[in-house]
């Protein structure tokens, strides 16, 4: 995938997100979504695959404005980890917009491995128009906390 962003790996599916994060240890997942997203809705519960999210807004509610420093921020979160840009990263948002967005200023930053996971925490609405039960991380049975 390109954009005026850069390339990145490309859409994988939650499943394919828990597997990778179970198989490398160097892997990070990097929700994307807002604050209050983490706090009212959930986020992944990696700690069965002995990992902790990033938790940083690509866009920063209310206004929704693109967080200029994120990239910064991103690179600054794995140097503390002791990694840097050429490990795994997976971009989770909502339901893939955004995190894809993240995944693609990533590469444009440098970062060498960046994969956007598709259907994102929520997943597409429903036929009841609710999120959450057709596809994302929470319908696909993966383990989640909420605050």
């Amino acid at each position: 995938m390109s954009s005026a962003f850069g390339s990145y790996r490309g859409d994988i599916d939650v499943r394919d997100a828990w597997s990778m994060l179970q198989s490398n240890p160097r892997a990070v997942l990097v929700d994307v979504r807002t604050r209050a997203e983490w706090t009212f809705v959930g986020i992944p519960d990696l700690q069965p695959v002995q990992h902790k999210p990033v938790l940083l807004e690509w866009q920063t509610y209310p206004a929704m404005a693109v967080n200029g420093a994120f990239v910064d921020q991103l690179a600054s979160e794995l140097k503390a980890r002791g990694l840097d840009e050429s490990v795994p990263v997976l971009f989770l948002c909502r339901s893939g917009v955004r995190s894809q967005a993240a995944a693609m200023a990533a590469v444009a930053a440098g970062f060498t491995e960046t994969y956007n996971i598709a259907g994102g925490f929520e997943g597409p609405l429903s036929s009841g128009g609710h999120r959450g039960e057709v596809g994302g991380w929470k319908a696909s049975g993966l383990p989640w906390i909420q605050n």
